[in-house]
């Protein structure tokens, strides 16, 4: 999927859980946490398959932060792309107007 992909299946993943919780944040959680435990996952493997001879247990917990897995930009916007798209949106849409109560008039 490109970038483009990814933002919007997150956006649809933010309105479909907006409609069942009346959340834009859940939404934009849910979505953001499915594209980086993605791009987490896919880190891992790179990092097996270049540095722990093709075995999971050769790899220390921290692999997944090691920066010589995340040499190409596609990687990093594979996963920002998404939180960028749905915290804009949640953000937008805590912030639109809503509808003030009449004012009370002042006391005399």
């Amino acid at each position: 999927m490109s970038l483009f992909e990814h933002a919007i299946f997150a956006v649809v993943i933010q309105i479909i859980i907006r409609l069942l919780t009346g959340n834009w944040w859940a939404g934009a959680a849910l979505a953001s946490a499915y594209f980086i435990g993605r791009e987490v996952a896919q880190a891992e493997y790179r990092w097996i398959e270049q540095f722990g001879e093709g075995l999971r247990a050769n790899m220390p917990w921290h692999a997944v932060f090691d920066r010589r897995v995340w040499q190409n930009s596609d990687q990093l916007a594979d996963w920002l792309g998404p939180v960028i798209a749905t915290t804009g949106i949640a953000l937008a849409a805590s912030h639109r107007k809503r509808p003030q109560s009449p004012a009370t008039p002042p006391r005399p």
